[in-house]
């Protein structure tokens, strides 16, 4: 069992020092893009190079054995020759006798047919990969028969019935390691070979005419694709080294891929863990500040600028009574909804949320983003006037739900140049704003009645065509040396303020009506029509 765990031990072993070799040269490789392109260049032009080289090789071998295999056919019909024609002759004294059974003869020489075959066993045997054969279906008598095979006897009926002297019949077969070639072409009769063989005694036939086809003359030549194929030694080299390094940039991409999509699972990890960070952080910071951070439009450095904001400031009236009546944790509850409603509203209108400081609430208009002073100070007008409203309704809700007291909000809005940024140290920053008109805001909401909003004159300018307001009594507040000329804003709850909304809200003392038109779908639309129709019906009919 140890050996087959220190076997095993070394096995792995062996595969991590592959891989991370394959690492090195996969770093190499990418470190080095312009040696990786000499490479693939020179790959290209050792193709053609060890193409030529091979075929150089092969011709040079193909000649070389067809001179070896020529020489040898002639040195060997030269002794045929030299034994079987010259040498009979001279021992004949110098006469010749042609005969197809010539050695059975003194002075006898081969006839050309019977020189076509022997002749053919002589090519057998001495060249390589080369068969001859002269055949035929009709032999002397006294002669052993012809055995002809398949190829043979069809290409013999086959030049028969063509009959030209120049037709050939050709089969090309083999294995998957040996080609073969086969051809066949006609033996015809001419005047000569006509006279003898009608007239001597042992023809198989005598009526031979000039032009019939006797036989056949049957090459085949075997071709092992084998014997070839490590002909091509450069060639082969070069497919070898190809091949390896074809595995070896295979091995590099797939552990490159393996690694990227462990990267990229870490990433995929690392990503989630930040957009939960993120959502959690955009808890505790203002919309506006959480996109321009994480937009990197604004870096987390201490820096601030003075810019001409308009400030708004709420405060709960009586909001000790009410904690002194409720459980922690009915005032906590009670707390968050009202904070949660107001932050939507502001959200709504594009108000920059500072702080929640215990039960008030500190918001500007004019940074990050700003719409110009006049526009930002008529959104904040509207977005005070939008919380009166909905603390109103939420009034009644809460007095169904058992507050005798519900919360009822005091607001304040002032315009005017402060500074906004960081503020804080370098581990610890808050993004807030400072200066004159952060603390006149305050000062104005505390001299505002509950459910009234007081702004400064600076305001007021720049939304009186706007809003109805009233002009109090010029006052001095803490803090501030000159005497502040407040406005009230009224008919908070009436139908007939221009607030240039997608809100309509009209309250009577028998009537509520509150439509926010950019939240309206289609369904809904149809519905609102239905029933103010009904009711208008109701009221004609009254």
């Amino acid at each position: 069992m140890s050996s087959q765990k220190s076997a095993g031990a070394s096995l792995r072993g062996e595969g991590d020092g592959i891989l991370a070799r394959v690492d090195a040269a996969g770093r190499r490789s990418l470190s080095h893009p312009v040696g990786v392109v000499a490479v693939v260049l020179l790959a290209l032009i050792m193709l053609p190079v060890a193409v030529w080289l091979d075929l150089h090789q092969l011709s040079n071998e193909s000649l070389t054995r067809q001179a070896r295999d020529l020489n040898g056919m002639i040195s060997e019909i030269r002794g045929y020759y030299s034994s079987n024609v010259v040498r009979r002759v001279l021992d004949n004294d110098g006469n010749a006798i042609l005969a197809h059974n010539y050695e059975e003869i003194e002075g006898g020489i081969p006839i050309p047919a019977t020189l076509s075959i022997e002749l053919g066993e002589v090519i057998g045997k001495r060249a390589e990969g080369i068969t001859y054969r002269f055949v035929s279906d009709e032999t002397f008598k006294g002669r052993v028969p012809h055995v002809l095979d398949p190829f043979e006897i069809q290409a013999l009926d086959t030049l028969r019935a063509d009959g030209r002297p120049d037709s050939n019949v050709t089969e090309v077969g083999g294995s998957l390691l040996n080609r073969q070639i086969r051809m066949a072409v006609p033996i015809v009769m001419g005047t000569t070979c006509v006279a003898c063989h009608n007239s001597h005694p042992e023809s198989p036939r005598s009526d031979w005419k000039v032009g019939d086809v006797r036989g056949i003359q049957s090459i085949r030549i075997d071709q092992p694709i084998a014997a070839n194929l490590f002909s091509f030694t450069y060639l082969l080299t070069y497919l070898g080294f190809a091949g390896f390094i074809g595995l070896a940039f295979a091995a590099v991409q797939w552990r490159l891929a393996v690694q990227f999509a462990g990267m990229n699972s870490e990433l995929e990890e690392a990503n989630s863990f930040l957009a939960a960070i993120s959502i959690k952080i955009s808890k505790y910071l203002s919309p506006q500040v959480y996109k321009s951070i994480f937009s990197g439009a604004r870096d987390a450095v201490i820096a601030t600028e003075r810019k001409k904001l308009t400030i708004f400031f709420s405060d709960i009236k009586d909001f000790t009574v009410t904690t002194e009546r409720l459980q922690p944790e009915e005032l906590t509850a009670l707390l968050n909804e009202y904070f949660t409603e107001m932050a939507k509203i502001a959200h709504e209108h594009g108000a920059t949320v500072d702080k929640f400081i215990g039960d008030a609430i500190l918001a500007f208009f004019g940074d990050p983003e700003t719409r110009g002073a006049k526009e930002d100070a008529l959104a904040c007008v509207k977005m005070a006037i939008t919380m009166q409203r909905r603390l109103e309704e939420l009034g009644g809700e809460w007095r169904r739900r058992g507050l005798e007291n519900p919360l009822r909000a005091r607001m304040g809005i002032s315009t005017g140049y402060c500074n906004v940024g960081n503020f804080g140290s370098d581990d610890r920053m808050d993004y807030t704003i400072i200066g004159a008109e952060a603390n006149l805001a305050a000062r104005l909401e505390s001299i505002a009645q509950p459910g009234g909003i007081v702004m400064s004159y600076e305001t007021y300018a720049l939304v009186q065509d706007h809003v109805t307001a009233r002009a109090l009594e010029p006052i001095t507040l803490k803090g501030i040396s000159r005497e502040i000329v407040p406005y009230v804003i009224e008919n908070i709850y009436g139908d007939h303020m221009d607030l240039s909304s997608d809100v309509i809200e009209v309250k009577s003392e028998r009537m509520q009506l509150h439509l926010n038109l950019s939240a309206i779908d289609e369904g809904e639309r149809r519905e609102i029509e239905k029933a103010l129709s009904s009711a208008l019906n109701a009221i004609l009919r009254h």
